[in-house]
């Protein structure tokens, strides 16, 4: 009995250490600025404090990004169009989620 006491005392954690969490606006930008995250196979972005962002995908992409509305967004010349995204977190990976539903993970490179 002892031993089924212990197991739901620590499942709860199990379960929520792998749940993605909503960030809101301010918590956007707290995560993200002056940081980089690493999308695997050498694929990496910066966001700025001064919110420009640059992108690495084979070759370099600079643009600018914002919060608006609780959500992350991003602006790629010569594009004038601002695409947003929703933001959530567990641990150190960051997820980006747009309009149609597709999902994009990043974690924090140090």
């Amino acid at each position: 009995m002892r031993r089924f006491a212990l197991i739901l005392a620590i499942w709860p954690g199990v379960l929520a250490a792998s749940e993605f969490r909503e960030l809101s606006g301010p918590e956007i930008l707290a995560a993200l600025t002056e940081r980089k995250l690493d999308y695997g196979g050498g694929v990496w972005q910066t966001f700025e404090g001064s919110m420009l962002t640059q992108y690495f995908s084979g070759g370099p992409s600079a643009g600018r990004w914002a919060v608006r509305d609780n959500r992350y967004c991003s602006l790629w010349p010569p594009s004038d169009l601002w695409a947003c995204y929703d933001v959530q977190q567990n641990g150190q990976t960051i997820r980006f989620i747009d309009d149609a539903g597709s999902a994009t993970d990043g974690v924090f490179a140090e």
